[in-house]
């Protein structure tokens, strides 16, 4: 496919011999099929498909062909500051955004960080993101993200937060609102995001008043470890505020009361194992999901942190409940012969999981006629590690990665083409990079700056071995 030109705006596409994920309810396969897209929209899926006269034809053939990927919980603005926090703790992540540092953020520096996020995820055949957007210390930071997302290539669902104040003090601003309803009107969707800590008084109340009278679903951080835990999910739903299609995100230190208001509300999860596995919220709850009932979906949460991109998410889930999964039988001297979490399952949550969560399952997540057109080419002809592929649900989670993204369409439009992104100025992007970077470092000055990227390394207490090997010896 090297150097093919882009199809014509408006021409028709059809993806030829490829491995298809359809991603329907029957979860097919298909292993030499076509993708036939006309006007933004899927209108044929099956072997040897006729196409209309013009039709630009992509050879899929080595190739998995399968729907975008769709991120349910992703902290865009701070992508300006990637791999900055690799070493941090939950608790120095609050200090620096919550406390100290995430006031020094300018509504630009929100949007550099949202557009390079928003380019991430395109790159890695993300076409969907929710934008958790706790940033937003005045609307005017508001205003400068939901422009950024509206310039960027890719679905967003824009939802609104201020972590420097209280959901029910900001929610109350007008200024707020029309932030939401220019989202609204701009974007995929909206939602509200805020967190319920646990106060007996229940103060979030006008939050949820608020997200009810705008038609908003609300997305929380819930079973975090230290923050937010059971006390603030029984709140919500002794008041009566968890809706259906709410999204809980994390959920990893909750107890099974907790799961079971979450499932009887029709409530979703949004996995963030690479978070959960380094942050602490707790064990990573895939097991807990199933064992409810519970609707998942998987995301990013930030890259100031952790991997931006889906298959790294895929990943990391399966692995993590599976070595959990062995670790309990060991306990009891047992052997697990069979994985209960299959790469079906969590290519599942990438993609259906998220369209679900978001409420768009009836125009994205699955390769059907009469849905939108994005979707992503996995083929890289270049490259060893696509061949063979045997399985190709196990190729995407275990094998593939960003580089192998060849094409991604976003309603039938070329975003990347040919393993580039199209139409993207990356030294003007980093250049707006390079000025919200000198600014941060400039404004808290380069021995915090340099302090917050290096955290002290606390004492570590070595325990005494009594097997003392030396070169020649053998310990007694």
């Amino acid at each position: 496919m090297s150097d093919t030109p882009i199809p014509a705006p408006g021409q028709p596409i059809v993806f030829r011999n490829g491995i298809l994920l359809r991603m329907d309810d029957a979860h097919s396969v298909h292993r030499r099929a076509d993708v036939l897209v006309i006007d933004g929209r899927i209108a044929q899926v099956g072997p040897d498909l006729a196409a209309p006269p013009g039709v630009h034809e992509i050879d899929a053939s080595g190739g998995i062909v399968m729907p975008g990927m769709v991120d349910t919980h992703r902290h865009m603005w701070q992508t300006a500051m990637r791999a900055y926090g690799a070493d941090w703790t939950l608790t120095q992540y609050f200090v620096w955004y919550y406390l100290e540092h995430g006031k020094t953020f300018r509504p630009e520096d929100i949007a550099v960080g949202n557009l390079l996020s928003a380019l991430d995820a395109i790159e890695s055949g993300v076409t969907t993101g929710v934008d958790w957007s706790h940033g937003l210390r005045t609307p005017d930071h508001g205003a400068a993200a939901v422009d950024a997302l509206a310039s960027a290539p890719g679905r967003y669902v824009f939802a609104y937060g201020n972590l420097h104040q209280a959901p029910w003090e900001w929610t109350q601003e007008p200024a707020v609102a029309r932030v939401i309803e220019d989202a609204r009107s701009r974007l995929y969707g909206t939602q509200l995001a805020f967190d319920v800590p646990g106060d007996a008084s229940f103060p979030e109340a006008p939050a949820f008043r608020f997200a009810k009278d705008m038609g908003l679903s609300v997305t929380t951080h819930a079973g975090v470890w230290g923050a937010t835990g059971d006390d603030g999910v029984r709140l919500m739903y002794e008041h009566g505020v968890m809706d259906e299609g709410f999204v809980y995100v994390h959920a990893a230190t909750l107890s099974d009361d907790s799961y079971q208001r979450i499932a009887a509300s029709g409530g979703t999860v949004s996995l963030s194992t690479e978070s959960e596995q380094t942050c602490g919220q707790g064990y990573p709850p895939a097991a807990k999901l199933r064992a409810h009932g519970i609707p998942a979906s998987l995301s990013i949460d930030t890259s100031v942190w952790f991997s931006a991109d889906m298959f790294s998410a895929m990943r990391t889930t399966i692995g993590a409940d599976r070595s959990l999964e062995h670790y309990i039988a060991h306990q009891d001297g047992a052997t697990v012969t069979h994985a209960t979490l299959r790469v079906q399952d969590v290519v599942d949550w990438a993609t259906r999981g998220g369209a679900k969560a978001i409420g768009r399952w009836h125009e994205i997540g699955s390769l059907e006629p009469g849905k939108l057109a994005d979707i992503v080419l996995i083929r890289n002809e270049h490259s060893p590690t696509m061949l063979p592929i045997l399985n190709p649900y196990g190729h995407v989670v275990y094998q593939a990665g960003r580089g192998d993204v060849q094409v991604v369409l976003v309603g039938g439009v070329p975003v990347k083409w040919d393993g580039r992104l199209c139409g993207v100025d990356l030294p003007g992007l980093r250049a707006r990079l390079d000025d919200t970077v000198e600014h941060l470092r400039g404004t808290l000055g380069d021995d915090v700056w340099r302090a917050g990227m290096n955290p002290e390394i606390p004492e570590a207490e070595i325990l005494s071995n009594p097997y003392q090997y030396r070169k020649g010896t053998r310990a007694r």
